[in-house]
């Protein structure tokens, strides 16, 4: 116990449970989105933080860190993207189709729920990424449907993807954004925002509420990887020893792995935990999410 509190007093803001636990400060994320999009928002709603949404019962999983709308019913998904995951086996990097399986299934969610398709909200996907995905030093990648023939025609779907680069050094930002991403890559407080940011962390990690939740969070994660292991052993095992050979058994293992992988995606673990539980590699894990 005394170990997962003392795990939760070193979490930086780019983990997913603390992120989550800030962006539903209110004001603060209001706030954010108001800087990004150079908008006034008049008041927003959290629906479902860190959920999963399974449109079907044998399709992917998707775990979404926060989840809100406005007043206006345009709808935010906020996620944050500490490592760029790429395929393996193929060498393609899998952020921009999952963020075409992210629209998918919140634009399928939505539909489930009773609206028409002529009725869907408009959505914002915004990745905070510690990286630069495109490489272009570009602060802000913000991506919309336009006519390869001519770019002044927009398709106008309502549906806005973005991607926040951390590291990013061209393009305006925001004072505040800029201090925000300042305090995500280093922890620095150099604005009146970051420290508001900062007192909010300080504050979450004292809550005792936050603490048990956090302490009931680490046990669950533990027995989901635990008891998904086990069968994943019993599983790789079995099928390694019918096989009878040395190198039957070594598939048997990557199967026992790839089992246990499959069912912590399918019980909404991050990418990050399965890794760890795993001894699998992030990019291994998001191929067998991706397959």
């Amino acid at each position: 116990m005394q170990k997962q509190i003392s795990n939760l007093d070193k979490l930086t803001l780019s983990n997913d449970f603390l992120f989550k636990h800030v962006m539903l400060r209110k004001r603060i994320c209001k706030h954010i989105l108001e800087e990004l999009l150079h908008t006034q928002i008049a008041d927003i709603t959290y629906l479902e933080a860190e959920q999963t949404i399974d449109v079907y019962p044998d399709s992917h999983g998707i775990r979404l860190d926060v989840r809100i709308a406005d007043a206006a019913n345009t709808h935010y998904n906020l996620e944050m993207q500490v490592k760029n995951p790429v395929n393996r086996a193929t060498g393609k990097f899998l952020l921009p189709k999952r963020t075409r399986y992210y629209q998918a299934m919140l634009d399928t969610d939505m539909l489930q729920k009773g609206q028409d398709y002529d009725e869907l909200s408009p959505t914002y996907i915004i990745f905070f990424c510690l990286f630069d995905f495109f490489q272009d030093t570009q602060r802000i990648y913000t991506f919309k449907k336009r006519c390869l023939e001519n770019m002044n025609i927009e398709l106008a779907d309502e549906a806005v993807i973005m991607f926040l680069n951390t590291l990013g050094t061209k393009g305006d930002v925001s004072p505040d954004i800029q201090s925000l991403f300042d305090y995500i890559n280093s922890n620095t407080i150099n604005s009146n925002f970051t420290r508001e940011v900062a007192d909010t962390i300080v504050e979450i990690k004292n809550d005792k509420k936050v603490r048990d939740a956090y302490m009931t969070y680490e046990m669950r994660m533990k027995d989901l990887r635990d008891e998904a292991h086990a069968e994943g052993l019993a599983e790789g095992k079995a099928q390694g020893l019918a096989e009878g050979k040395a190198e039957g058994l070594a598939e048997g293992k990557a199967k026992e792995k790839t089992a246990t992988a499959k069912r912590l995606l399918s019980m909404g673990l991050s990418v990050e935990d399965i890794a760890k539980a795993t001894s699998l590699s992030v990019e291994q894990v998001e191929a067998i999410k991706a397959e």
